[in-house]
């Protein structure tokens, strides 16, 4: 992965503004690959995360020109793909905020002790989907409750509801999968 020096960028930046197909190719292939996996935080199917990833780029290259540069600019183009991706999930209506159970499915053969990035992903896409885009947005992405509830159109309290009930969950499938681990070891 290419990494753009800070005193190329904003030429860089400028250079794809102005439609130079190179300059744009660059910054896409530079950032893609993060925005992938921040894609795959909220959408369990890979291709359906890399359509949020193109359009989350197409939405980065029509508004580019209201870029600042008084912030971070990966930062930037990551609000813009968890945007693309919360708006997806709304669209399709799959955002619920209930108490369902966690399912299981063939997570029970994995050693949780030598977890993999992969795999601790697999537990987080098992969560329900409310649970799941709370956590990633607090636990993850670093948002605080108030930005949750606004960006989800929730309250505070459904907010820190959810990710308590996903922390939980998570923790308890947690130590359930291990014991099975454990139990066929």
């Amino acid at each position: 992965m290419k990494i753009i020096k800070l005193h190329t960028e904003k030429g860089l930046i400028k250079k794809a503004v102005d439609n130079n197909r190179e300059a744009q190719k660059e910054i896409f292939n530079t950032y893609s690959p993060k925005m992938l996996g921040v894609c795959r935080q909220y959408v369990k199917d890979i291709h359906h995360a890399e359509d949020l990833l193109l359009e989350g780029f197409f939405k980065v290259f029509t508004h580019l020109h209201t870029f600042k540069h008084q912030g971070n600019f990966e930062g930037w183009i990551r609000r813009i793909v968890i945007n693309t991706c919360i708006s997806y999930l709304r669209k399709k209506s799959v955002i619920e905020y209930t108490d369902e159970e966690f399912s299981f499915n063939d997570m029970a053969t994995i050693n949780l002790e030598n977890s993999t990035v992969d795999e601790i992903q697999q537990l987080i896409d098992n969560l329900p989907n409310g649970y799941k885009i709370v956590f990633n947005l607090f636990a993850i992405e670093g948002f605080k409750h108030t930005e949750i509830a606004e960006k989800l159109g929730i309250s505070v309290s459904t907010s820190k509801s959810q990710l308590f009930k996903a922390r939980k969950l998570l923790q308890e499938n947690y130590l359930k999968l291990n014991t099975i681990v454990h139990e066929k070891n």
